[in-house]
């Protein structure tokens, strides 16, 4: 747990790395690539060694892009497609599910030590049960194939390493933030909120217009837990709550907790959020938004490239997350080293599937960019994203990233599994029922004192 604290620093780093590269190119060009060895990257290892066996294989890829809207599903189609022309004798079979409906897949899928080909991991404490059973195969070798290893940024591959050994590769390493409708702001004449209090205050401006103030897909119930951890971090007055209750120097009775808890609720009661918003999965929450029938959404800095190709492109701004009841920076955020690619250490394939998913991630870069989707990816990015079509948002949301001055991980990277899914839990029936905010504490406190080792 220490490393992870420790490790913040680095992330911050990482992201303000990225944001000076997205933005400092002076080029005027619109092309992008993280590969040192461009001919390298077109011509896998794949290529040649399959070609030589001339064996039918096929490689099972679970993933959690299945939202046709999402630039990030076209650009995985895409990149399939051209290994699978280069090497005809190999079908990449996509399973691709919401992310919540991946994790339950992949906890029955482990059980039976059924994992498939290629599949989708959290970080740091996450995936470490899944590395502790052997059930994923280091990537050291791979990853210094064709120069991939130089193509993420500096520190972000720690978060999928344990004893030295690399077990995953993410796709993105992200920021916290509030997106916001300009149009519906206006129409409700609400301006953007500079504390908590004001948020809650233009949720019930925006109700009583009856205007849609707040989206989320708490369905899957990490979206709500986000939510939250953003606002603990506030009346904590600054990160770090976590460590301190591993470290048995706070609990969950503690005030910076329950005040979160207690603010928290005040935005769910004021009406913030859709009727039913437990019944909303992830991509059916962000359509909301996306559409244009909610005024303000709370997501990750991945969100950025299918917000940008929706049809509200134009009428969206960014803020950073506020103070709460006068505490925190909002200079430090909700930090999130993005899902992950493992391959399964039972792999019948193995090297046929390290190769395909060199292949994939040497060209991650280059085409997440070409669909407006290199905003807050964990590879390093070389282009300008203004000359390349980036909107005004998504040139909000880079230069967000050079404010960062640190933040926190999500609860339930951070947390045992068994911790983490008490708390997901606890955190979802607040949108259900408001409860006594000590009652709260307690519930989190058992689900840590029952699973911790």
């Amino acid at each position: 747990m220490v490393k992870k604290y420790k490790g913040l620093q680095v992330i911050g780093a990482s992201l303000l790395a990225i944001s000076l590269t997205a933005c400092g190119s002076g080029s005027g060009t619109s092309t992008s690539t993280a590969t040192p060895d461009a001919k390298a990257a077109a011509t896998p290892a794949a290529t040649t060694s399959t070609a030589e066996k001339k064996e039918n294989i096929t490689i099972t890829f679970q993933n959690i892009y299945p939202d046709p809207t999402d630039p990030k599903n076209g650009m995985l189609k895409k990149i399939v497609n051209d290994y699978q022309t280069k090497n005809p004798n190999i079908k990449i079979e996509l399973d691709s599910l919401n992310t919540d409906q991946q994790k339950l897949k992949l906890k029955t899928q482990a059980a039976s030590k059924e994992v498939p080909d290629i599949t989708i991991v959290n970080p740091a404490a996450q995936m470490k049960p899944f590395v502790d059973a052997k059930l994923f195969a280091p990537l050291n070798d791979m990853v210094e194939q064709n120069g991939l290893k130089a193509t993420f940024q500096d520190g972000i591959l720690d978060w999928y390493t344990f004893d030295k050994n690399i077990y995953a590769l993410p796709d993105g390493n992200n920021i916290g933030l509030v997106y916001y409708n300009k149009d519906l702001f206006k129409q409700a004449g609400v301006e953007v909120p500079k504390t908590f209090e004001e948020m809650v205050a233009a949720v019930k401006t925006l109700k009583g217009k009856g205007i849609q103030p707040m989206a989320i897909g708490e369905k899957d119930s990490w979206t709500g837990s986000f939510l939250f951890m953003n606002v603990l971090l506030r009346t904590n007055g600054g990160p770090g709550f976590l460590q301190a209750v591993v470290d048995g120097k706070k609990t969950f009775a503690d005030p910076a907790f329950t005040d979160a808890v207690s603010s928290f609720e005040d935005l769910i009661q004021a009406g913030a959020f859709q009727e039913g918003a437990t019944s909303f999965d992830y991509n059916a929450g962000e359509n909301l938004f996306k559409t244009g029938k909610a005024a303000m959404y709370y997501m990750g800095s991945w969100a950025t490239g299918g917000i940008e190709t929706s049809s509200v492109n134009g009428k969206v701004g960014v803020f950073k997350f506020p103070t709460v009841k006068g505490k925190g920076n909002p200079d430090e955020f909700m930090l999130a080293p993005g899902s992950a690619f493992a391959i399964s250490a039972n792999s019948k394939h193995l090297k046929e599937t390290k190769d395909f998913l060199n292949f994939f991630m040497i060209n991650f870069p280059k085409e997440a960019f070409a669909v407006k989707g290199a905003v807050g990816i964990a590879q390093k990015v070389d282009g300008d994203f203004k000359a390349a079509g980036y909107s005004d948002m998504a040139m909000e949301v880079l230069g967000l990233f050079k404010q960062v001055k640190g933040g926190d991980l999500a609860f339930d990277n951070t947390m045992n599994p068994g911790t983490a899914q008490g708390h997901l839990t606890s955190i979802q029936n607040l949108f259900v029922q408001k409860k006594d905010p000590a009652e709260v504490g307690k519930e989190h406190q058992t689900a840590y004192d029952t699973n911790k080792k």
